[in-house]
Order: structure tokens, then sequence, then C-alpha cells
């Protein structure tokens, strides 16, 4: 008897980054924020610092200095379970891009706050 592998999520632009705060909006967690830890692009989940937290048992290995026992450790969440948190209005906002025309004929795109207008990216 064969087993239903499942599909993957289809790839969607995913416009989190590392070290951003994001607040969870939806789910066991909801109203925590925490930056982000790692952005998984091809299942389309994010590792949340103290959020979606498990209990994982882990076996002692003397080799690899593992002690053993019960550890915690962040699950990954879904995307769409949060949103980014705006550093100058410190709401969980949408994103907008601006497009910035740099010299040399090249452009580099921003992620900007879609309520005060700040950019969200760090320089």
């Amino acid at each position: 008897m064969a087993v239903a592998k499942k599909k993957p999520a289809p790839p969607a632009r995913i416009e989190l980054k590392k070290e951003d705060t994001v607040k969870v909006i939806t789910g066991r967690d909801k109203g925590k924020t925490g930056r982000v830890l790692q952005v998984q692009r091809e299942s389309g989940r994010i590792l949340v610092e103290h959020v979606a937290m498990i209990k994982r048992h882990t076996r002692p290995n003397p080799q690899k200095q593992i002690k053993g026992g019960i550890a915690e450790r962040e699950s990954s969440i879904a995307l769409s379970n949060v949103m980014i948190v705006c550093p100058g209005c410190n709401k969980a906002v949408r994103i907008k891009h601006h497009i910035d025309h740099v010299a040399g004929g090249k452009s580099r795109r921003t992620r900007i706050c879609r309520k005060c207008g700040q950019s969200l990216d760090k320089k």
C-alpha cells in the first residue's frame, strides 16, 4: 500500500528576512513577538525566537559531547501566521516596496511600512 506524500506549498515570494522582528497573528502563540532565526523558503515556514516551543528528547552521545535529556527548542511556523513589526510605529504591518534608482543604471528594492512609510530594511 502506497503512502501519499505531502505536496510542498507552491513557492511564494517571502518578504521576511533573518533578524526581522515579527508578531504572531494566529495560532497557539498569538500575540507573541520574536526575532526571525531562519527562513525556509522551500516549505514557506519560518523559525521565530521563543515561539512554538516544543520539547525534544535527545539521546546522550559522549563522542559529540551531547548530554541528552529533554531540551526545549523552537518549531517552525507557517509564514502566513506572522506579520513584520515596524520599528517606527511598533505595530504589525504589511510590506510595501519602493524602487530606488542607483547610479550606473541599477535599481534597489527596499521594504517600506504601509502605515508610516518608514524603511523596514536595516542599513
